[in-house]
C-alpha cells in the first residue's frame, strides 16, 4: 500500500513507516492519523518526521526530501544584523515563557502565508513537552515587550525547530543567532529547520539529502542532551 499510511490514534505503538516511503508529491507526506501524545511526537522527531496540518484537517505527518538544516558552526551573520546585535537593543531569554511564544507563533501574521498550522491541540501537546523538558522557547524582548521568538524540540544533540515569529525588524533573527550560539555551547550538533526558507538560508541553513539527515539522527539523537530546561538569559543587561 502506498503512502500516506494510516496511524491508529491513541495506540501504544509509536512506530512510523520508513520515511523513504513518503510521497514525492506533496513532498514528504508519509502518514495520516495518530495523535499528539508525548511518546508519538518524540518517536516522530527521532525518525525525521514532524506533524503539520491545519485546523479541520486530519493529523498529517511529513518527512520531506531534501531536508533543510543548519550546523551551528556554519551560522552566518550579516554586517547589518551584527550591528543590531551589538546595539543590545534586544534582550534574549530561553524558556522564560514558552506558552506566550507558541501562541505568538500561532497568531502573528507571516508574509505570503494565510492562517496558521498551529492548532489548539498542538499548543497543548507542545506545552506538555516543555513541562517534561523536551520543548524549549526563545524569547526576544524590547522594553519588556515580547517582540520575537521561536520554539522547538531537543532530542540528544539535535534541536528540531518548529516555528518563529517577529513583531519588529530582526527580532527573530537576533533571537535565533543568540540561541544558535547557546546551542553550540550546549554541544548541540544539528538544527533541523524542516523546509526551505530564504530567511534561514541567509543565516546559513542548507538542504541535505533526507538519507544523510536520518543517518545524523541515528547518531546524534542517541547522545545525552546538555540543553538546560530552566529559564536562562542569553544577553547582558545594559
Amino acid at each position: 500500500m502506498p503512502a500516506p499510511y494510516w496511524i491508529e490514534p491513541y495506540s501504544n505503538n509509536y512506530d512510523f513507516p520508513d520515511v523513504r516511503l513518503a510521497l514525492k508529491e506533496p513532498d514528504g507526506l508519509l502518514a495520516i492519523g495518530g495523535d499528539l501524545s508525548t511518546g508519538r511526537l518524540l518517536s516522530a522527531y527521532r525518525s525525521g518526521i514532524f506533524p503539520w496540518y491545519s485546523e479541520g484537517q486530519p493529523l498529517l505527518w511529513w518527512s520531506p526530501d531534501p531536508r533543510f538544516v543548519l550546523l551551528p558552526e556554519k551560522l552566518k551573520i550579516s554586517r547589518s544584523l551584527r550591528k543590531t546585535i551589538n546595539s543590545q537593543r534586544f534582550k534574549v531569554t530561553v524558556n522564560h515563557n514558552f506558552e506566550k511564544v507558541i501562541r505568538a507563533c500561532m497568531s502573528v501574521p507571516r508574509l505570503n502565508q494565510e492562517g496558521t498550522w498551529i492548532t489548539g491541540d498542538m499548543i497543548n501537546a507542545y506545552i506538555d513537552l516543555h513541562q517534561q523538558g523536551f520543548a524549549h522557547s526563545v524569547e526576544c524582548w524590547y522594553e519588556d515587550h515580547l517582540v520575537g521568538g521561536l520554539y522547538g524540540i531537543c532530542i540528544g544533540e539535535v534541536f528540531f525547530g518548529e516555528s518563529m515569529f517577529s513583531k519588529m525588524t530582526d527580532a527573530s533573527k537576533v533571537a535565533f543567532v543568540h540561541f544558535v550560539n547557546f546551542l553550540q555551547r550546549s554541544n548541540i550538533k544539528l538544527i533541523d529547520c524542516q523546509v526551505y526558507t530564504a530567511h534561514l538560508e541567509s543565516l546559513g541553513a542548507r538542504l541535505i539529502p533526507r538519507d544523510d539527515f536520518i543517518q545524523l539522527l541515528d547518531v546524534l539523537c542517541e547522545q545525552k542532551s546538555n540543553l538546560a530546561s530552566r529559564s536562562i538569559s542569553l544577553t547582558k543587561e545594559k
